[in-house]
C-alpha cells in the first residue's frame, strides 16, 4: 500500500509498530519468558532456560550501561518494560520506558503497579521523538529499535539520542545487523509484507559510522549471533508447541506467518547471514579516566538463579 504523502512519519512509525507488537499481549506469552522479553537472550552456558537466559541479557545491559543509583535511564522501544522494571528494580535507577505500542504500554504500566515501582519507574505510550530536550538522561538504553528505524533516518535518530545523552553519560544500542554485501531475498519481501512494514537491517560498519557522524565514541561491540540463533530456536518451539491457543488468540494465518518468521530467523543467526550487535558509545570529546573492559563486566556474575521468584499464592 502506498504511503499517504499527508501523514507524518511519527504516524507511519505508530502504525508499523501496532501492526508487529499490538497483536495480542497473550499470543506473545505463549512463546517468550515470564519477563516478556522480545529480544536475543544471552545464554552463560548451555544449560541455562529462555527464562534465566533473557534475565542474564538485562543484567548484561545494565552492567554494560554501569547503572548505579541515581543514575536516569531512558529505554527507547521498552517493550513490555522488562529492562526498564529490572534496571529500577535491581539498581534502584529512576527510569523512562518509551513505546509506540499501546498493548505493550498498558502491560508494563501494570506490571510496574504489582511490583510497586511507581515512585522510580515510568512507561508511556510516546514516541521517542517527543521527549523534551531538556530532561537528559545519563544512561539510555535502545534495545531492538534500530531495526525499526530506517537507515535513511540514522542521522536524526543518533542526533536525537546525542542530544537526550547528558554529558559523560553512556548509550547502548543492541540490534540486528547483516552482512556487508547481502542481497534482497524473497524471505526479505515476505518479512516486510507480513511481519515488519518497517523493518531495515544494515552492517555493522554502517552503523557505527552513522553513530560516530553524530558525534559517539564507539566504546565496544559485542557480536550476538550465536545467541540470537538460540532464542529464535527457542521461541519457535514454544510457539509450536502451543499452536491451539495461539490460534485462539490471533487466527490461523497469523499463528502460522509468526512460525515461519521465528524459524527462517533461527536459521539465518545461525548460518551468519544476520547478526546481532551490542554497541557501548559514549559522546565524543568526553575525558573518562576509569578503565572499561569486559572482565568488570563479565566477572563473578551472579549465581543461577538471577532472575525474581514467582509470587507465592495466598
Amino acid at each position: 500500500m502506498p504511503a499517504d504523502k499527508n501523514r507524518k512519519p511519527h504516524e507511519d512509525s505508530r502504525r508499523a509498530i501496532a501492526h508487529h507488537y499490538d497483536l495480542s499481549n497473550e499470543f506473545y506469552a505463549l512463546f517468550l519468558d515470564p519477563e516478556m522479553v522480545y529480544t536475543c537472550a544471552w545464554y552463560r552456558n548451555d544449560t541455562v532456560d529462555l527464562a534465566q537466559a533473557q534475565t542474564d541479557k538485562l543484567e548484561l545491559v545494565c552492567r554494560k550501561l554501569d547503572l548505579k543509583p541515581g543514575d536516569r535511564l531512558l529505554d527507547i522501544g521498552c517493550g513490555w518494560g522488562s529492562l526498564a522494571r529490572y534496571a529500577a528494580r535491581s539498581r534502584g535507577v529512576e527510569v523512562l520506558g518509551v513505546t509506540l505500542s499501546e498493548q505493550q504500554a498498558s502491560f508494563a504500566q501494570q506490571r510496574i503497579r504489582e511490583e510497586s515501582l511507581e515512585k522510580i519507574c515510568r512507561v508511556e505510550f510516546r514516541d521517542y521523538r517527543s521527549l523534551d530536550l531538556d530532561e537528559n538522561f545519563n544512561k539510555i538504553a535502545a534495545i531492538g529499535i534500530i531495526e525499526h528505524i530506517g537507515r535513511k533516518n540514522f542521522p536524526a535518530y543518533f542526533q536525537r539520542v546525542h542530544q537526550l545523552l547528558a554529558p559523560g553519560g553512556l548509550f547502548l544500542n543492541h540490534g540486528i545487523t547483516r552482512l556487508r554485501h547481502w542481497e534482497k531475498t524473497p524471505q526479505w519481501d515476505f518479512l516486510l509484507e507480513h511481519v515488519f512494514p518497517n523493518g531495515d537491517l544494515t552492517h555493522i560498519s554502517h552503523l557505527t559510522q552513522a553513530m560516530e557522524n553524530a558525534h559517539f565514541e564507539i566504546l565496544d561491540v559485542e557480536n550476538l549471533r550465536a545467541h540470537y540463533a538460540r532464542t529464535c530456536a527457542s521461541w519457535t518451539a514454544r510457539l509450536q508447541a502451543s499452536e491451539s491457543q495461539a490460534i485462539a488468540c490471533v487466527g490461523v494465518k497469523t499463528y502460522r506467518t509468526w512460525l515461519v518468521y521465528l524459524a527462517a530467523s533461527a536459521v539465518a543467526f545461525e548460518e551468519g547471514s544476520i547478526f546481532l550487535h551490542q554497541t557501548l558509545t559514549r559522546r565524543s570529546g568526553e575525558t573518562d579516566r576509569s578503565p572499561r573492559n569486559r572482565a568488570a563486566i563479565y566477572a563473578d556474575f551472579p549465581s543461577l538463579p538471577l532472575r525474581p521468584e514467582p509470587p507465592t499464592p495466598d
